[in-house]
């Protein structure tokens, strides 16, 4: 049974923001965290918190950022972007 996914309002933005081919793409990250949230790589440090997923569209590297409760069976989409300063965005905004 997947997790239910929720997502942030600043992921909204950005999404909103994608072209359609690029918004199918997030779409099919999405799902592959919602079955299986250990997907992703945590984080240490000031993102401890954070969970990031990695994956490509064309030769372009985005990264996800999530949060998961595995109690609730809950993950809340928080950043997404392309890798270049995409830590440095996301520590920013969370503070």
């Amino acid at each position: 049974m997947p997790h239910q996914v929720l997502q942030t309002r600043r992921f909204a933005r950005v999404y909103k923001k994608l072209l359609p081919g690029l918004q199918g793409a997030v779409d099919q990250a999405v799902e592959s965290i919602a079955q299986d949230p250990s997907l992703g790589e945590r984080k240490k440090g000031d993102l401890a918190q954070l969970w990031v997923y990695k994956f490509k569209i064309g030769s372009q590297l985005y990264l996800l950022g999530y949060t998961r409760d595995d109690q609730v069976r809950l993950v809340m989409l928080e950043a997404l972007g392309s890798h270049e300063n995409f830590y440095r965005d996301t520590k920013r905004q969370t503070r």
